[in-house]
């Protein structure tokens, strides 16, 4: 693609403040990088992608507060994490991780593991404690 027919359409990235690196041509046909906010296609497929995010944060909200999950799986997806991700981040097994999901292992977590997820969520113990999906 020419690097002046680079598309700048509305996108995700373009609201974020955000561009995306791509390589073009310049007009002696070299290489070269240029910057960009998106184009239509791109965007329709970030839509989706972002909408099924959101289903899964709602899914795990409601689980919570039917007492299905933990808030740990809440804000897992909120955070956009897998349970590998967030596995490394907390510096446990996933096995463990995902045993911490359960609602009754969850209320006996020690205050170092709570502070371990709370710091990769961003949040404090007790809004991790305190979080019952309302």
């Amino acid at each position: 693609m020419k690097k002046q027919d680079l598309p700048q359409d509305e996108s995700n990235l373009k609201s974020a403040n955000m561009t995306e690196v791509l390589y073009v041509t310049d007009e002696n046909d070299n290489y070269t990088t240029a910057n960009s906010t998106g184009w239509d296609a791109k965007k329709a497929a970030l839509d989706e992608s972002m909408e099924l995010i959101y289903e899964r944060i709602e899914e795990a909200k409601q689980n919570v507060a039917n007492n299905v999950a933990s808030p740990i799986a809440y804000f897992m997806e909120l955070n956009k994490m897998d349970i590998g991700v967030l596995a490394s981040y907390v510096g446990m097994w996933q096995w463990r991780v995902k045993r911490h999901f359960k609602p009754k292992v969850f209320k006996t977590l020690s205050e170092n593991a709570l502070k371990k997820y709370a710091d990769a969520f961003g949040i404090s113990v007790d809004e991790l404690k305190n979080f019952n999906g309302k």
